[in-house]
């Protein structure tokens, strides 16, 4: 099963790994996306760390919320909280479909993905133009507050979806999971 590794650098600075560490943990595996988050680094820094794996793996590298750096990445995932912060405070539009298609539109190479977490949200993501969605919680997490924990119920969801979807939170690299294309792997990646 194929994975997209999440490169936290508050989980790397924890664990004293420099990001040439977190790329060298990825041989061996098979990776489809590398979602960059920084939640901690300046804008600089974090565009200089965007750079740095840019040029150290032909894998491609989705930015975590950031719209400000797009620009030095292969994509953007969004979470609903921060889709609804750029749809009105950022874009003030109306909708999720105009915001990606403005986005789409603007840049036709980049790939787009947006969290999901139930029925609802999975409907109205199949009426996105986006390239996957991330659908979770699988189950419990240390690294994010989770409110539902789908378990078994991720398949049948994720059959709803028109999109490929990565199982996000609590998943191991080794899950296999019906329906899921990629597991969205995070804490994992350092217990191996």
């Amino acid at each position: 099963m194929p994975i997209y590794p999440i490169c936290d650098m508050q989980t790397l600075i924890k664990k004293g790994l420099s990001l040439l560490d977190f790329l060298e943990l990825l041989q061996n595996l098979d990776v489809i996306y590398i979602q960059y988050r920084d939640k901690i680094s300046d804008i600089e820094t974090q565009k200089n760390n965007l750079l740095f794996l840019k040029s150290h793996t032909e894998i491609p590298i989705i930015i975590n919320d950031n719209l400000n750096l797009l620009e030095w990445a292969d994509g953007l995932h969004l979470g609903q909280d921060d889709l609804i912060k750029i749809k009105n405070e950022e874009f003030k539009v109306k909708s999720d479909e105009l915001l990606f298609k403005f986005l789409k539109k603007k840049y036709p190479h980049k790939i787009f993905g947006l969290s999901t977490h139930n029925e609802l949200e999975i409907l109205e993501a199949n009426k996105l133009p986006l390239d996957y969605i991330g659908l979770g919680a699988y189950k419990n997490t240390n690294t994010k507050e989770v409110n539902t924990i789908l378990g078994d119920k991720i398949s049948y969801l994720a059959k709803i979806s028109k999109h490929p979807v990565g199982a996000i939170g609590g998943v191991k690299i080794k899950d296999k999971i019906n329906n899921i294309a990629y597991n969205v792997i995070s804490s994992d990646l350092y217990e191996n």
